[in-house]
């Protein structure tokens, strides 16, 4: 193509010009290999022979490149621009998640006389869609009746988007009725509205009255019983519909996963690799998650061969599950393996494998891949300074704990949560310094939680201080009243005392109450259950 370019260019500048139909051609061959310097100067070169197509190839090349500048640049020279011209500059906006930029793109688009296609309505409302924007989807309704495209399918599935993120029922159903001709898409919108407007019913009473479905249809139900928390009516529409897809199969999956419900997860992933489906990189994805969620090795290790034998190529997604898996169920070297192969790793693949090393009490080796992490440019977020603080609490390492929790906001712009402060809290306790916790939860900058009084007490109890705890159990029981870990932990650091009377005294509050003593608890796993 390159070859055949100059040998064009260098007749066209000795013979003739190109054609516009084989410059089009050209420059959309040159950005289909990524050569956009190429294209650029072929069409630099040819400016008898450009059309609005030759601008709006180019214009689109570059944002598909993620080249905004040049994009920008370019929209600004166009001699004339069409309605393409601004739903590229719309499309590349929304790539970008500028929201504000889009709407100011769209007002000058309508300053410029240009008619906006069903196309620009739906790129627009697509992407106002969990912004403060979206309290302009009823002025963009208008905007779309008075252009008469208030009855296209396309426009009115996205108006419906627009309506359910707003919170609005009245008006996706309004929508819904003013569209001419509903197909299928316009029906799964409608149910898609209901179930994350928390109607689930109306959701069920329009997927029955639907002349026809399909397999999207059944998994917008599915996933609307899941969101909603219903996982029985979930489950008992799955169960219902015979021609079961891997997405189908996937979503139902995902759903025990999300609900904690993992052994459940498990057994439908046995049932769908006896059913006959595949899975696909997001199922083995939730499998894993699910494994990792009850600590099975053992069928986490028959989901990595499964997928060793499929020759299923392995993503960022995929591989950092594994890495997790490993880690929460035991296996820390593996996990570490797994994560040295990967040639690509994202945040959740650093933040997996440091509270992998934290969870395994091998805090140095958590801190060497945090600085390794840093190091490499990657820039850490609240979790993973979660992991770091909870490694250090692990490991004993109280200074360099106070260390990265004060460079949190300074280095890293990360400000300090209410998490941040339960593993301080839980460091000092754990470490013995019950005075240092105390001041830090005096200074905290919101009211401690349960669990950070509970962090306290724990602490307490392992080093025995009444005064403390006690001061940690009013915390408790200013929140939660009858709190089992209060009476467990308070009764533990009574009997070392050997203040028997307040023991028996609180055993009959107990009683009284109808409270109980936390119960600790094990499992075991065999080839075929976890128990």
């Amino acid at each position: 193509m390159r070859t055949l370019s100059r040998v064009l260019l260098r007749t066209s500048r000795q013979i003739c010009t190109i054609s516009t139909a084989t410059l089009n051609c050209m420059i959309n061959g040159h950005i289909r290999n990524t050569n956009m310097k190429d294209a650029r100067e072929l069409f630099d070169q040819n400016p008898s022979s450009r059309n609005i197509v030759s601008w709006n190839s180019l214009l689109s090349g570059y944002m598909k490149h993620e080249h905004i500048q040049h994009a920008l640049q370019m929209f600004d020279q166009m001699p004339v621009r069409d309605v393409v011209s601004w739903n590229t500059m719309l499309s590349g906006l929304h790539k970008l998640k500028n929201p504000e930029g889009i709407f100011h793109c769209f007002l000058q688009m309508e300053r410029d006389g240009v008619r906006p296609s069903e196309f620009t309505f739906s790129i627009v409302i697509s992407a106002l869609l969990n912004t403060g924007f979206n309290l302009l989807i009823p002025q963009f309704h208008a905007l779309i009746v008075h252009s008469a495209l208030n009855s296209n399918v396309f426009v009115g599935s996205a108006l419906m988007r627009g309506y359910a993120n707003l919170g609005y029922p009245k008006g996706l159903c309004l929508v819904f009725n003013e569209i001419s001709a509903k197909d299928v898409t316009s029906w799964n919108a409608l149910i898609l509205g209901y179930m994350e407007l928390g109607i689930p019913g109306e959701a069920q009473r329009a997927f029955e009255m639907m002349p026809e479905k399909n397999i999207i249809s059944w998994t917008t139900l599915v996933n609307g019983y899941i969101n909603n928390k219903n996982l029985d009516e979930a489950r008992f529409i799955f169960d219902k519909y015979s021609e079961r897809n891997v997405v189908l199969w996937t979503a139902m999956i995902n759903g025990y996963v999300q609900s904690s419900k993992f052994v459940h997860a498990l057994e439908l992933f046995v049932l769908m690799l006896k059913s006959g489906i595949q899975p696909n990189h997001f199922t083995f994805s939730s499998t894993l998650d699910a494994c990792a969620g009850c600590s099975s090795l053992l069928m986490g290790k028959q989901v990595h061969s499964n997928m060793l034998k499929h020759y299923l190529p392995f993503d960022v997604i995929l591989s950092t599950s594994l890495v997790d898996m490993y880690a929460k169920c035991g296996n820390i070297e593996a996990s570490f393996c797994v994560f040295e192969s990967m040639p690509k790793k994202n945040l959740v693949t650093w933040n997996s494998i440091i509270g992998g090393f934290g969870r395994h009490g091998l805090a140095t080796r958590a801190l060497e891949v945090f600085e390794r992490m840093t190091n490499g440019g990657v820039k850490p977020d609240n979790i993973t300074f979660v992991n770091v603080l909870s490694a250090c609490g692990h490991g004993g390492k109280v200074e360099e704990g106070e260390t990265h929790f004060n460079s949190m906001e300074t280095e890293y712009g990360v400000k300090a949560g209410m998490e941040h402060y339960t593993c301080m809290v839980d460091l000092y306790g754990r470490a013995g310094h019950l005075d240092k916790a105390v001041k830090l939860i005096e200074g905290m900058p919101f009211k401690p939680d349960v669990v950070v009084w509970g962090a306290l007490l724990a602490g307490c109890g392992l080093h025995s201080s009444l005064e403390v705890g006690e001061f940690a159990a009013k915390g408790i029981n200013a929140l939660q009243k009858d709190h089992p870990a209060l009476y467990s932990m308070m009764t533990k650091m009574k009997c070392e005392q050997g203040i028997w009377g307040t023991v028996v005294e609180f055993k009959k509050i107990m009683k009284e109450r109808g409270a109980k003593m936390q119960k600790g608890g094990s499992w075991i796993e065999s080839s075929s259950v976890v128990n």
